[in-house]
């Protein structure tokens, strides 16, 4: 049984322009490559949000960072998306960008190309306790931890949400960006998380086992709830070096997998608000997730 929200989910990272380039047949270096292109917002921290203001009856804002030439679309796309942003306006750096590479084969597999702007210049200076007042769960993009000024805001917000016994959870983001920012390192910087969010490929870079249900167990030592998401093969619940529950993936038609982990993350937030357990959030998480890859773009049906 679920009950009704009694607060508002603070999400809190990265709001990017996703130029996203789907391309039916194999990279000609060199020369020109046939492909589809378009331009949408995007960015893990905002897709997360809109995806759990689709799924969640309760309020859900974003905190987040723009250049000066883009931030009133996006405030107009989160808006619309039903997200309360609160967007810092950077005067010096623009907007992030991130060039999405889709193959438009089977498995509609992405490659990423990052330029993160503005978006991990958030700092402490960004944060004030008054941001949680009303907020029942705090949500950090794992972006934030590859940038000296945003693990400042990190530990900020992670200080006053233990004053407050406001529950925080994070999705690690990028195992490309793990690897240079160190295992231990990310690990001693995510101290007091209660829920960890990694794909299979940041659960296994993040524990050094080739098994995702291993991985998971492991990494549940570290942080009491971790919830793997494993694409087509669904996600694993662990819980006290356990694994729980193996939920199964809804089924789906891949176009685009861009945001898919972020649909995820976004929809078991909202069921976790509703007052759903872990399973039941997971169920909802693969749900959505089937549903984002059938779209082009990290956002929810309704935001074109």
């Amino acid at each position: 049984m679920t009950t009704a929200p009694d607060g508002a989910l603070l999400v809190v990272g990265d709001v990017v322009t996703d130029v996203i380039a789907r391309h039916s047949g194999p990279l000609a270096p060199g020369t020109d490559t046939a492909a589809a292109i378009r331009t949408v917002p995007g960015g893990a921290g905002a897709n997360v949000a809109c995806w759990a203001a689709y799924s969640a009856a309760a309020e859900v804002r974003l905190l987040g960072r723009v250049g000066a030439e883009a931030a009133a679309w996006h405030e107009r796309e989160l808006t619309a998306c039903g997200v309360r942003p609160q967007l810092v306006v950077d005067a010096h750096a623009p907007t992030g960008t991130v060039v999405c590479l889709v193959d438009a084969g089977a498995a509609a597999e992405r490659t990423f190309l990052t330029d993160s702007g503005a978006a991990l210049r958030l700092d402490a200076d960004d944060w004030s306790e008054a941001l949680l007042d009303g907020v029942a769960r705090l949500h950090l993009s794992g972006y934030l931890l590859f940038a000296e000024s945003s693990r400042a805001l990190v530990a900020a917000a992670l200080g006053s949400a233990r004053a407050r016994g406001v529950p925080v959870s994070l999705d690690p983001a990028s195992a490309g960006f793990l690897v240079d920012l160190g295992v231990d390192r990310f690990l001693a910087l995510v101290d007091g998380v209660e829920i960890l969010l990694p794909s299979r490929d940041e659960a296994c870079l993040l524990t050094g086992l080739p098994d995702a249900a291993d991985a998971a167990a492991k990494l549940s030592h570290h942080v009491p709830l971790v919830v793997v998401k494993q694409g087509a093969a669904g996600a694993l619940v662990a819980e006290g070096g356990t694994v729980r529950a193996r939920i199964p993936a809804a089924p789906a038609t891949p176009t685009d997998t861009t945001g898919a982990g972020d649909a995820f993350t976004g929809a078991f937030l909202a069921a976790l608000l509703r007052g759903a357990g872990s399973e039941e959030a997971a169920r909802e998480g693969c749900r959505a997730g089937a549903s984002a890859v059938e779209r082009v773009g990290g956002r929810p049906p309704g935001a074109d």
